[in-house]
């Protein structure tokens, strides 16, 4: 079979010199008007191209095209997706090869994990850092520690004013190339936090409360929130240092929001936001955007339908129920297909913290991930046992978190017992997620 041809069966198109692709391009350049440049291990075509007035496009109109054949370039492709509309700006980095491509809406990430940050650093010390050595700076998120409130959390998020700027920093700050205040910081995209449509938040009546002291009371909070009208509070769930405020009614919810933002409950000072009804399979990957999921209640331990059921009967609960008091949590959707291994593979020896959270489908898995990116030791998992009445064995684990940086521990250990050691330790590395 000749060249051509099996090029052609492998779907790569015909292999061509370099001086035929140099043309091809020339061509290309020359009909369309747009100029390319190479740039960062990437080829930019276009950006903006010729004749374009006003600002670039805005936020979500970027789509990411993976598994394009190595022998395909602008020439071809520039035609194909010119069929949906005017392009912008195209920017080619070459992946994969012999696949069909994938298409999908691209992140447009702005925001990059900043980990192992000294406590004791303010987020105007941390911004001027950060401004110091990276260009496009917006902003740093900074959480106070829940049971020290002039200390961080050993973390921080760094907005930048687009993902090109975000993309250069992290460029910049890996590991080992920068150190500020003498530290080697831990950089990485930070998950993209959940959008919820604006007809969904309509209807949102709960608040989320951040900062709270550990020592503040739910019976307090209520009061709090209760003091501008009262009456208007149906329930509050405290969980750590955040709280969830339940109104019965939208409009008291906006008008708490508006008035608690900032106040002062037992000496801290609070932030107050409208809660965001997101999926439960994404709760866990607000804990590394600084939040958990403020959505459902489920999550947080009200008492349901099934669970009253079971405990009238006096059944154990399923398996969902058991592992975090309500039904479960699952983790995001993890494709658990299998690909068979053909000769002449490369296999390449990786770390699984350098993996994304979509590659994890327990919360075990997670919860040591979590540790990792935050700089602490690997949690510690303690199994005690008890007798129930009917002489089954039923086991718990106690959770031991150390934090490396400042030589602080935390316990945490589920208030339900499982009959595997498998669901106990699935359990109580829930419940920790949930309260870190």
């Amino acid at each position: 079979m000749h060249e051509e041809n099996k090029a052609a069966a492998n779907g790569c198109g015909k292999i061509r010199s370099g001086a035929q692709n140099g043309a091809a391009l020339l061509a290309l350049m020359e009909k369309t008007g747009y100029s390319m440049v190479q740039q960062n291990g990437q080829r930019k075509f276009g950006g903006p191209p010729p004749g374009w007035e006003g600002p670039p496009p805005p936020r979500g109109c970027e789509v990411f095209v993976g598994k394009i054949p190595r022998d395909m370039y602008e020439d071809e492709l520039v035609p194909v997706f010119e069929r949906a509309g005017k392009i912008y700006e195209l920017r080619l980095m070459m992946e994969f090869s012999g696949k069909f491509i994938g298409v999908c809406v691209s992140l447009d990430n702005c925001r990059l994990f900043i980990g192992a940050i000294p406590k004791d650093k303010k987020k105007e010390e941390i911004l001027n850092e950060m401004k110091k050595v990276t260009e496009g700076v917006v902003d740093v998120i900074v959480y106070p520690n829940a049971t020290d409130k002039t200390k961080n959390r050993g973390f921080a998020f760094v907005e930048y004013e687009s993902h090109r700027a975000a993309a250069m920093a992290r460029r910049r700050l890996i590991p080992g190339t920068f150190q500020p205040w003498g530290h080697t910081i831990q950089v990485d995209w930070a998950d993209p936090e959940k959008v919820v449509d604006e007809e969904t938040m309509q209807r949102v009546k709960v608040l989320y409360v951040r900062n709270l002291m550990i020592s503040t009371t739910e019976d307090k909070i209520k009061a709090e929130f209760n003091k501008f009208k009262p009456g208007v509070v149906e329930r509050v769930k405290k969980l750590r240092d955040y709280a969830f405020v339940h109104f019965f009614h939208r409009e008291d919810a906006v008008a708490a929001m508006s008035i608690m933002n900032g106040k002062c409950i037992d000496g801290a000072s609070i932030e107050v936001t409208l809660a965001k009804p997101v999926n439960k399979e994404s709760s866990w990957k607000q804990h590394f955007n600084g939040q958990i999921s403020p959505s459902s209640e489920n999550l947080l331990g009200f008492p349901n339908k099934e669970d009253a059921t079971q405990k009238s009967l006096g059944k154990p609960a399923s398996l969902s129920v058991r592992l975090n008091g309500q039904h479960s949590p699952s983790p995001p959707e993890v494709e658990r297909s299998t690909y068979p291994i053909f000769p002449g593979i490369k296999l390449t020896p990786i770390s699984m913290y350098s993996l994304k959270l979509s590659h994890f489908s327990s919360a075990v898995m997670h919860l040591d991930y979590f540790c990792h990116k935050n700089s602490w030791a690997p949690p510690e998992y303690c199994l005690y046992s008890t007798t129930s009445q009917d002489g089954k064995i039923l086991l718990v684990y106690k959770v031991l978190i150390s934090s490396i940086a400042d030589d602080s521990q935390s316990y945490f250990m589920p208030e339900k017992l499982c009959t595997t050691v498998e669901d106990a330790k699935e359990l109580a590395a829930q419940f920790t997620l949930l309260h870190l």
